[in-house]
């Protein structure tokens, strides 16, 4: 199996197709254009420079474009380059496509989904399942496949899915050592709490955020979402009212972008974990480039940290 991108140490060279998730136009000192391109493949990304680009490379070079590239891997500004020294466009002699290059959770879907099924089935109350089974059906197909963000955590093929799962499995662990927490509240907030980032961002390749993801927000739409359901399904117990504030709260604080403080003990819960998870995802990514011994690059949504690899870690 060819080694990934980020497994390449500093000098050494490489030769390599991936795939460009992001192309973004500069002007260098001397006046000219250059491309900031962020390329990837299974093991993730990297960043790497275009210099004296022209218009017809801006074109050539666009996200989803798969090319092929000779460089050297070197350390700039606490954190591994590629250093282009030759570049192309795939060509029809280049077996290789796009599904070749994307990161993918390590569950499969269809794992995921007997999962996720099987803790909609454990819950009890009728209203709760009910409106968070016809959420899941609505966008089961783009949930499955999504990431879970941009960048910083779970960025990758069905990271929206893995993350719900790992949060559904902290959830009933943690239920277990607290049994107040209402699991149904728990099992459907942790469902449908970034449920709404399946209209939020563009879909599982080269991920941006859509015109309703930057004027609106995830949170936004999913309460939308849970109003609409509730009236399509006759529902109008308390139980919706509850399930949109597990949505609003869920970041936490007003200044990480949650519009309501959590004010019941499974909003509280739903944040922790969902805050757990998203870091030790960060955290595990981050440790994975680096060797015992190292440090790895700061981490900007860990306050900008840089975190140690003890050398007995294997």
């Amino acid at each position: 199996m060819a080694k990934g991108i980020l497994h390449y140490d500093t000098g050494e060279q490489v030769d390599v197709h991936l795939l460009i998730k992001s192309s973004t136009k500069g002007i260098a000192s001397n006046g000219k254009a250059f491309l900031t391109l962020i390329l990837q493949d299974t093991s993730g990304e990297i960043e790497a420079k275009l210099w004296d680009a022209s218009q017809e490379d801006e074109v050539t070079y666009s996200p989803q474009s798969i090319v092929r590239v000779l460089g050297d891997i070197h350390h700039y500004r606490g954190r591994n380059q590629l250093k282009i020294r030759k570049i192309r466009p795939k060509n029809d002699d280049d077996k290789i496509e796009i599904s070749d290059l994307l990161e993918t959770a390590p569950l499969s879907k269809d794992v995921m989904n007997e999962k996720i099924t099987q803790y909609i089935f454990e819950m009890k109350n009728s209203n709760i399942q009910r409106l968070t089974r016809h959420l899941l059906k609505k966008h089961g197909e783009a949930f499955i496949e999504y990431p879970a963000a941009t960048k910083n955590h779970h960025e990758f093929v069905s990271g929206l899915a893995y993350h719900v799962v790992s949060m559904l499995d902290l959830a009933k662990s943690i239920s277990t050592l607290y049994p107040s927490l209402d699991t149904d509240l728990l099992y459907a907030g942790v469902i449908l709490h970034d449920l709404g980032k399946v209209v939020e961002l563009s879909g599982p390749i080269s991920t941006t955020y859509t015109v309703e993801g930057n004027l609106l927000g995830h949170i936004s739409i999913m309460v939308n979402e849970i109003a609409k359901a509730a009236e399509h399904l006759q529902i109008e117990g308390e139980e919706v009212v509850i399930l949109q504030h597990l949505v609003l709260s869920h970041h936490g604080k007003a200044e990480w972008g949650s519009p309501k403080p959590p004010m019941i003990k499974e909003a509280e819960i739903l944040h922790y974990i969902d805050n757990l998870d998203a870091k030790m995802n960060m955290l595990d990514r981050a440790l994975e480039r680096v060797k015992p011994g190292e440090y790895t690059e700061r981490v900007f949504a860990l306050d900008n940290r840089s975190f140690y690899k003890p050398t007995f870690h294997k």
